[in-house]
């Protein structure tokens, strides 16, 4: 294991910049970055102050990042053109907010031209912010909606209004109603994504920057390594562990796929796993990082606004859901491992944990304080900022305990020299987190705004409340019907939104349908919802984590995908077992606790030997048939059903490890 770790997934680095615009994207991304730090732990500023900022300088660095006609081509003289018109129109978009807030405060309802012209001007700038940094989908969407209030006899457009059925229809609204919400409201634009976005996810994925240029990546899958290789298919499974590790760091699956897989993906297929397999076990790890405590990608800050509940609380109660996703991920291979006798890797080819930890326990630190200050409920973004502060001060006092005793025990004296070059090297290192930081959020804020678009239209056209009564019309009341509808809208979202932007557009369509209607606990209805907003990273067919898998082993996309979406049926399972099995979230008396996460554990193993016809031995066709109604059983809200499927399943499986033993040269 001594490679160096997989270079972080930089926005926007494909592209051909001159030197004029990589340094105006470095000093736009740095100050963004240091705005960000200053405004989570010296000064906090007002909603509007923030969120506006924050837009405007992302903007501008969308604008920088992304040329207008695609990274594989040059600006030009037309290009550079209409790039600096959405540049200077960023500017606009949050410039006015910030300078004239009391004003815009004061004549409140009662708009005057100008700010509807700029409103008009930050819709235009933002969606095709959007286009360049996130996708065309994502533009699309929010178009559509914008279409939408439109429709109506009373609105912009009252012809189109014919073509909507009637349990959609609306009053429509004019330019200056709908700008009014969009822009200059608290339910638009600068709404709560974008709240959240400008505020919890940026610090977090500031944090997450710092902790990649500093290698704590290649520390977190080295450690992985060390407890896992010598394991029957050891390289799998620790790229299961080190996922779930890497996956909150870089927000991202497809980015935790590029980063891991870059380690574990060519081992895997050198001790056996095909190519297909190796690739897929990597994108349905990675996908898991994006529900794993304590950052959970940018879904638990989400989840905690909407919910108004403490961060911690949603952190909390997602840890036990998680492990039984990855639970069921480590299982699929180790079944796999034994099915194929495969065997783990040679000592001499792991790193020692004790050597692992020697050289990494300092990435320990700030994550040991970011626990610590959640648990004394500390505003997250305060947390996040503590955490960087921590973070460079641990690599401060490391590197001088390194430059003041151990480099001249090493036979290097220290000169004045050495020191400039060091600390010179050690202020790169800090604007390269900084600009890291900074181009990593741009998606996902850009993601935010278009959604805030979204969720203002459904705000002001009552599209809500129309969409919880048409899942109540199709489903029949029937709530297993309602959550596939659910699944089914997620997956189609997911082929053109980002997971955050899915799940703010689902949660805010179905999320009253789900809770009033079917009768869901609302913290449930949000889990479920961000965990099905995940499902097009693994879902042929458009799945994205797959897709990378593919790329890194050499595999068919497809059979990837198909892979994958088979190891990470965690994902559909675990919210409905939450759905059904309540007490796992809200609570309840701890046997019951304890019994239903060791009933959910045991069904997801069950499924798991089902679905690969193979546990400690192969299984005949009978005891696969007869799992089947026992895991069914075990989901549903019955004590009855819970005792006799689990007694069924532990049944079959005794009876499987028994047949193992009698017969030990098929394991």
């Amino acid at each position: 294991m001594s490679e160096t770790a997989a270079s972080p997934v930089v926005p926007g680095s494909q592209a051909n910049h001159p030197k004029t615009i990589l340094w105006l994207i470095t000093l736009v991304a740095v100050g963004l970055s240091l705005f960000q730090l200053y405004s989570a732990g010296i000064q906090p500023l007002g909603l509007f102050y923030q969120r506006s900022i924050h837009l405007a300088l992302v903007m501008m660095l969308a604008f920088l990042m992304f040329p207008v006609f695609g990274p594989k081509r040059d600006r030009g003289v037309l290009g550079g053109a209409i790039d600096l018109l959405f540049f200077i129109g960023a500017m606009i978009t949050g410039g006015y907010m910030a300078l004239f807030l009391d004003e815009i405060i004061n004549r409140a309802g009662f708009w005057s031209q100008t700010d509807i012209t700029v409103g008009i001007i930050a819709t235009i700038t933002v969606l095709e912010a959007s286009r360049r940094a996130v996708g065309l989908g994502m533009t699309i969407i929010g178009l559509i909606a914008i279409l939408y209030a439109f429709a109506g006899p009373r609105g912009e457009l009252p012809w189109l209004g014919q073509f909507l059925p009637g349990i959609l229809e609306h009053r429509g609204y004019n330019l200056d109603r709908l700008v009014g919400q969009l822009y200059l409201g608290q339910e638009g634009i600068f709404g709560l994504p974008m709240g959240v976005a400008a505020t919890y996810i940026f610090i977090f994925v500031l944090f997450g920057a710092f902790l990649e240029i500093t290698g704590a990546g290649k520390f977190f899958i080295d450690l992985a390594y060390a407890a896992t290789g010598r394991q029957r298919g050891g390289p799998a499974k620790a790229a299961v562990i080190a996922s779930a590790g890497m996956g909150s760091i870089s927000g991202s699956a497809i980015a935790n796929v590029v980063t891991t897989g870059a380690f574990t993906i060519p081992l895997m297929k050198r001790l056996g796993y095909k190519p297909h397999q190796a690739g897929g076990i990597e994108a349905a790890a990675s996908t898991g990082g994006q529900i794993m405590p304590p950052l959970m990608g940018a879904g638990a800050f989400l989840i905690a606004e909407y919910t108004r509940l403490p961060y911690l609380e949603v952190v909390k109660v997602s840890i036990l859901p998680a492990f039984m996703y990855f639970a069921t991920v480590y299982l699929f291979v180790h079944i796999i491992a034994l099915k194929e006798g495969m065997q783990g890797m040679a000592k001499d080819e792991l790193p020692q944990m004790s050597d692992v930890l020697k050289h990494g326990w300092h990435f320990l630190l700030p994550l040991a304080v970011l626990v610590w200050l959640l648990m004394m409920n500390m505003s997250p973004m305060r947390v996040g900022y503590y955490a960087i502060v921590c973070m460079l001060l641990v690599a401060v006092l490391r590197f001088a305990v390194w430059f003041l005793f151990v480099a001249p025990g090493e036979g290097q004296p220290v000169t004045a020299e050495r020191l400039g070059l060091a600390c010179r090297n050690g202020l790169l290192k800090l604007l390269e987190g900084l600009e890291l930081g900074a181009r990593n959020a741009v998606a996902v804020t850009m993601a935010c705004a278009v959604a805030g678009i979204i969720v203002g239209v459904v705000g002001l056209t009552g599209l809500g409340l129309k969409f919880s009564a048409m899942m109540l019309a199709f489903s029949g009341g029937n709530l297993l019907l309602a959550l596939i509808m659910v699944l089914l809208a997620s997956l189609v979202l997911g082929m053109g939104l980002p997971v955050t932007a899915s799940y703010i557009v689902l949660i805010v369509l179905v999320g009253p349908a789900l809770a009033n209607e079917f009768g869901v606990p609302l913290l449930i209805a949000h889990l479920v919802v961000f965990w099905y907003s995940q499902d097009s990273n693994v879902t042929p067919p458009i799945a994205l984590a797959g897709f990378a898998g593919a790329a890194i082993a050499g595999a068919k996309p497809m059979e990837t995908s198909f892979q994958s979406w088979k190891f990470a049926k965690g994902l559909y399972l675990v919210p409905l077992f939450m759905v059904y099995n309540p007490e796992i979230i809200v609570g309840g008396p701890v046997w019951l606790l304890i019994w239903k996460g060791f009933t959910g554990l045991l069904a997801l193993g069950a499924f798991a030997a089902t679905l690969e016809g193979y546990l400690f031995t192969r299984m005949a066709i009978w005891q696969r048939l007869l799992l089947l109604p026992a895991i069914v059983g075990v989901f549903l809200p019955s004590l009855v059903f819970d005792v006799a499927g689990a007694a069924v399943m532990l049944a079959i499986i005794s009876l499987n490890f028994w047949q193992a033993r009698r017969s030990p040269a098929t394991v």
